[in-house]
C-alpha cells in the first residue's frame, strides 16, 4: 500500500470556502509549467534533494560508518539548527520507539540515544553535557557552510569540554558538511576526523534524506534503504506533468490555489499520530522559508504554517479553525494502522458519559476524531485534505517527506520564488556576525549601531 491524498474537502462543493472544481481542472496548464521549470532546474544541476535516494554513495557512506560504531556509544548529540535538527528530530519521534532517551539500553537494543542541540540556550546545552557521559558520547556536528554561528558555538564548546578530559577529538567528532567548501572540511582534513557528505545543490531544509537525517538515523537503528526507497517511489510518482496523477503537484496547487484566489494564507499541517508531530515542525520550514520572499514584481508572498496535533489540538486551535477567519486550509495526517492498538474497558454502564466508549479502542476513537474534525470544518466551508499513511515505517514516512519537498519546489514556481533561498534571514545574520566581531562585517555592526534605540518612555518595568 502507498500514501494516499484525499482532497475532497479542498473543492466547493465538499466544502464552500475551498477550491472551485473548474478552478483546479483550469490549473493543469499552469501547474505544467511549474512541473516543468523544476524539472528543468533539475536537469540543470540543481535541486539535488530529488537525487538522494539513488544516492548509493552517501548512503554507503552513512551505512558504513554506522556499523562501525554499534554498540560504541551509550549517546550520540547532534549539534544543529534549522534543517539540520528539525529533520533528524522527525525521523527520531517517528520511527523509534516513544520516549527513546527515557528507554534503558536493553529496550533500545543497544542503540545509543540521540539528543539533538537545535539552540545555543546555555541552559539546556549546559544540561546535557553535564548529563552525558563525554566518553561514551559521539557528537555529530552538522553544518554545510561551517560558518553557522549557533552550531559553529556549539562545536567550540563541545570541542572545549572533550579536551578538558583528554578525549581523543578524532574520535567523538563527526562533521556532515560541504564536500569541498566550508570551514569544517579543511578542519577534519588536518586533524583526521571522520567527515559525511552534503552534496553542494541540497539546501538545509531539503536536507533530512541525506546524511543530515540519515546518519543519525542509522546510528539509532532506522533503516534507512527502506526511507530512501519510499522518497524514490514518491520521485518516481511525481514525474508525471498530468496535474490529478501527482500528488504533490496536487497539494501545492491546491494550497496556491487556496491562498491566492481564496484568501486562504494560513496552511496547517495536523497529523493525527503522536509519532508524526515533528513532520510538522520541520513542514512549518519547509513551507515557510522556501515560499515566504517578494516575488519577481516585487510582491510579498508566500502562505504561513501552523502545525498542530490530533486529537490534542481540538482541544486548541480548532475553535480558531472552524469560527475564526477564512483563511486557512488545514492538512490532515492519517494514519491507517498503528503500531500497537490498546481497547477502551467498558465500566460504569449506568454513566452515558463514559459507557459508550467501552469495547472501541483508542485507535478508532482518535480516527473518528479526525473524520468528524473534517466534517465539522467542511459543514461550515472550510477546506481540508487528508494525506493517509499505511503505517508509521521508514518507508511511508520516506514518501511523506518527499512528497512535501516537492510540493515545495513546485509552490515555489507557482508562487514565483525561487524556493531554495532564504534571502530574508541574511541580514540578522550580518548582523549577528558585526556585533560577535566577526571580521568582514564591520558595516553591518555599524547599519545596526544607527538603527533607532530602545525609548524609555515606551518601556514598562
Amino acid at each position: 500500500m502507498t500514501l494516499t491524498l484525499d482532497y475532497t474537502f479542498m473543492l466547493t462543493d465538499a466544502a464552500s470556502g475551498g477550491v472551485a472544481p473548474g478552478a483546479f481542472a483550469a490549473a493543469q496548464g499552469t501547474f505544467a509549467a511549474a512541473h516543468a521549470a523544476v524539472a528543468a532546474r533539475h536537469a540543470a544541476g540543481e535541486l539535488g534533494f530529488l537525487d538522494l535516494p539513488r544516492r548509493r554513495d552517501l548512503a554507503t557512506q552513512v551505512l558504513e560508518f554506522a556499523a562501525g560504531a554499534r554498540g560504541a556509544w551509550r549517546d550520540v548529540v547532534l549539534l544543529g539548527i534549522g534543517g539540520s535538527a528539525l529533520g533528524p528530530i522527525a525521523l527520531r519521534n517517528a520511527l523509534c520507539a516513544p520516549q527513546w532517551n527515557g528507554l534503558d539500553a536493553a529496550a533500545r537494543a543497544g542503540y545509543p540515544r540521540l539528543h539533538v542541540l537545535d539552540n545555543v540556550d546555555p541552559v539546556t546545552i549546559g544540561a546535557v553535557l553535564d548529563r552525558v557521559q563525554l566518553a561514551d558520547t559521539l557528537f555529530l556536528v552538522v553544518s554545510k557552510s561551517g560558518g553557522t554561528a549557533e552550531t559553529m558555538a556549539q562545536y567550540l564548546v563541545v570541542r572545549a569540554r572533550l579536551e578538558a578530559q583528554a578525549l581523543p577529538l578524532a574520535r567523538h567528532l563527526v562533521f556532515v558538511t560541504d564536500p569541498e567548501k566550508g570551514a569544517l572540511r579543511p578542519i577534519a582534513r588536518r586533524e583526521g576526523f571522520a567527515a559525511l557528505d552534503i552534496p553542494a545543490n541540497v539546501g538545509g531544509r531539503f536536507s533530512v534524506l541525506s546524511p543530515v537525517g540519515t546518519l543519525p538515523a542509522a546510528l539509532v537503528g532506522i533503516d534507512i534503504e527502506s526511507l530512501l526507497a519510499g522518497a524514490g517511489d514518491m520521485v518516481r510518482r511525481c514525474a508525471t506533468s498530468e496535474l490529478a496523477r501527482n500528488p504533490a503537484g496536487t497539494f501545492a496547487t491546491l494550497q496556491w490555489l487556496a491562498d491566492t484566489k481564496g484568501g486562504k494564507r494560513v496552511h496547517v499541517l495536523m497529523p493525527y499520530a503522536d509519532p508524526l508531530r515533528d513532520i510538522a515542525a520541520w513542514f512549518v520550514q519547509l513551507w515557510a522559508e522556501s515560499l515566504g520572499k517578494v516575488s519577481g514584481d516585487g510582491e510579498h508572498v508566500g502562505p504561513t504554517p501552523v502545525p498542530a496535533l490530533g486529537a490534542t489540538d481540538q482541544h486548541s486551535q480548532v475553535q480558531l479553525f472552524m469560527e475564526g477567519p477564512l483563511d486557512k486550509t488545514v492538512t490532515f495526517v492519517a494514519v491507517e494502522q498503528p503500531a500497537l492498538d490498546v481497547t477502551i474497558p467498558g465500566a460504569h454502564g449506568d454513566v452515558a458519559d463514559l459507557a459508550y466508549l467501552g469495547g472501541h479502542s483508542l485507535w478508532e476513537l482518535l480516527n473518528i476524531e479526525r473524520r468528524a474534525t473534517a466534517g465539522a470544518l467542511a459543514s461550515r466551508g472550510r477546506p481540508s485534505m487528508t494525506l493517509s499513511l499505511p503505517a508509521v515505517d521508514p518507508w511511508h514516512l520516506g514518501a511523506l517527506v518527499m512528497l512535501l519537498e516537492i510540493a515545495t519546489a513546485y509552490a515555489g514556481a507557482l508562487y514565483g520564488v525561487n524556493a531554495f533561498d532564504q534571502p530574508g534571514v541574511e541580514l540578522g545574520k550580518r548582523f549577528t556576525y558585526g556585533m560577535m566581531g566577526r571580521p568582514g562585517f564591520e558595516a553591518a555592526r555599524d547599519e545596526f549601531a544607527r538603527l533607532p534605540k530602545p525609548n524609555p518612555e515606551r518601556i514598562i518595568g
